[in-house]
């Protein structure tokens, strides 16, 4: 069995012209090179898998390579090099003992080149060990240090040091990089696979390269997009195309179905909406032609982004955006993150919907937009041959609930019809058992309570007078206050309604003596229509600033509202110098 040695390793670069997404470094090294002009310390510094420690021995090949006539190519100058991992020999000794190794020359070529990695990791002791022999070496010893914290370092190194800040390389140069090894090993990789792989790696070459060997093993000689996917745990661009479908068509149920399917395979929430968030950025960008070359994608998912983003508007992706980010700024705040998720994709579904809108920052679309007759239901009504009564309206409690507490309209309607006398029902005629009777008879009572659609028509409409409206308002506030419900009965008894024929108005001082009344108003509403016996009046409540408040709150109101009842009251309080 043949050793194997990972694409990290094998594909290393041996010259400056081999170093990807650093030319600017490797162009200024050379010209260093070329005309004598090289610092004797360098510091790299950048993230991980960039190429620090990769230039640093190119740089220590060429400089020895410049200074010698007729050198092999490969001679790699093995003596000349020497590497001192900082991770691990961190102490004043270990320096010391490399301070003592610099003045001897080199006895092959002119430089002795002592590459330090991790630097960050020495000790304070150590850097002062160091500063002397940093900034005055001898003439055949240059220093190149290396690091991914470059903050860790102290001020009096940097300034001693020539400072190339390595930069994370593009998805693009990963991607054309890896499709250059692919070919050479003959291996079959689709544009869009390379792409995932890529991404992943985050700007590291050598994690790319990491990932792209265990997704060899597992793929074998044909990489696809899927099959990548699926071996990296990462959620593919399909997925976030067909939620947007979802969202565009204001498919609740089913973006729900699909996010608990998402969940269940192991990918984490926080990620999804990080990338629904940035997947909507990509539709925006694909939607001016001078901006798709902004996409980091492959050319056939540069396509599809391009249709989809055809059948977004600027006004939805621009609200869908602030929504998706508001969900990820809020999901480590949440205590019950999956819900906050849940409800961001709602809003987002809420967008685009034709219906009346009457929350637009944070209006999700009634439940009963999505109803629909189960199978058992059908079959009930098809063995008993009956037509249920049908209305332009739902009239369920629930539903009409879930709109009140979603907006703040100010007319409030009755959420549930009272009970009315159902037309009789009669089962086609066919032979049963005596035992069989009763069990009609409760079949006829369960399909006679399912049909909650009633014609308006029908309901009584009486006639009631101011007092009689004022007398059940206290009947009704007085069974909150028995309940326990203070605040509710203190929004019922602040001001008095007055009625307009089936209107009802009732004035509020605040807009959160509005909000706890729309609270309570359905079943205020059902009480008054049954008490009244007439189910056309309806609620309207009003703001109003100037009404007199009846009851303190605050120290400071309270203190007024004593005052005015005894005077004598402020003279105590001048005369002992008390304050609220």
């Amino acid at each position: 069995m043949e050793h194997f040695i990972v694409s990290a390793r094998k594909y290393r670069p041996q010259i400056f012209e081999d170093v990807i997404g650093q030319e600017t470094i490797t162009n200024t090294l050379e010209n260093a090179i070329k005309n004598n002009h090289l610092a004797q310390a360098l510091l790299f510094t950048g993230p991980r898998g960039v190429g620090k420690t990769t230039c640093a021995r190119i740089l220590a090949k060429r400089i020895n390579q410049e200074s010698m006539q007729n050198v092999s190519e490969d001679e790699d100058f093995a003596f000349n090099i020497f590497e001192l991992d900082a991770a691990s020999n961190n102490s004043v000794d270990d320096i010391r003992s490399l301070t003592d190794q610099v003045r001897i020359p080199p006895q092959v070529g002119k430089y002795k080149v002592y590459i330090i990695d991790e630097v960050h990791m020495l000790s304070q002791s150590a850097f002062n060990a160091f500063l002397k022999t940093l900034e005055e070496p001898p003439a055949h010893a240059i220093f190149i240090l290396a690091t991914t914290e470059k903050h860790k370092i102290i001020p009096t190194i940097l300034s001693r040091c020539q400072i190339f800040d390595f930069k994370r390389i593009t998805v693009n140069d990963i991607k054309n990089y890896l499709k250059k090894i692919a070919k050479e090993e003959q291996i079959s990789a689709e544009d869009d696979a390379l792409h995932i792989i890529a991404q992943k790696a985050d700007g590291a070459l050598r994690d790319a390269l990491s990932i792209y060997d265990r997704v060899v093993s597992f793929c074998g000689k044909e990489l696809t997009r899927q099959a990548v996917a699926e071996n990296l745990n990462v959620l593919d661009y399909e997925v976030y195309f067909r939620v947007t479908d979802l969202i565009l068509e204001n498919k609740i149920p089913d973006l729900l179905l699909e996010f608990n399917s998402i969940l269940s395979k192991g990918f984490d929430a926080h990620h999804f909406i990080i990338g629904l968030a940035s997947h909507f950025r990509d539709l925006l960008v694909a939607k001016t032609p001078n901006t798709v070359s902004l996409l980091e994608v492959g050319e056939n998912t540069q396509k599809t982004y391009i249709d989809q983003a055809k059948k977004s508007s600027d006004n939805f992706l621009l609200k869908a955006i602030e929504i998706a980010n508001t969900g990820d700024l809020r999901y480590k705040e949440s205590k019950n993150q999956r819900l906050l998720i849940e409800l961001i994709l709602m809003q987002l579904s809420s967008i685009t919907f034709d219906g009346e809108k009457k929350n637009d920052n944070q209006f999700i679309i009634p439940a009963h937009h999505f109803k629909k007759s189960t199978a058992a239901q059908l079959a009930i009504d098809k063995e008993t041959s009956i037509i249920p009564v049908t209305s332009s309206e739902d009239t369920s409690y629930t539903s009409e609930k879930e709109e009140l507490t979603s907006n703040t309209k100010n007319v409030i309607e009755e959420p549930q019809q009272p009970e009315i006398q159902k037309p009789n029902l009669k089962l086609e005629p066919r032979r049963i058992s005596a035992l069989s009777i009763s069990n009609i008879d409760n079949q006829q009572e369960s399909i006679s309570k399912k049909l909650d659609f009633v014609d308006e028509s029908l309901l009584p409409k009486d006639e009631f007078t101011s007092e009689q409206l004022v007398k059940l308002w206290d009947e009704f506030s007085h069974q909150q206050l028995q309940s326990g419900k203070k605040l509710k009965n203190a929004v019922l008894t602040s001001a008095e309604p007055s009625c307009n024929g089936n209107e009802i108005l009732y004035q509020v001082s605040s807009k959160n003596m509005k909000e706890q009344f729309l609270s309570i108003a359905p079943y205020l509403l059902k009480f008054l229509k049954e008490k009244l016996n007439n189910y056309s009046i309806f609620i309207t409540v009003e703001i109003l600033e100037t009404i007199q408040k009846k009851y303190a709150h605050t120290p400071k109101e309270k203190y007024e509202l004593l005052s005015k009842k005894n005077i004598e009251l402020d003279l105590l309080r001048e005369r002992f110098k008390l304050e609220l």
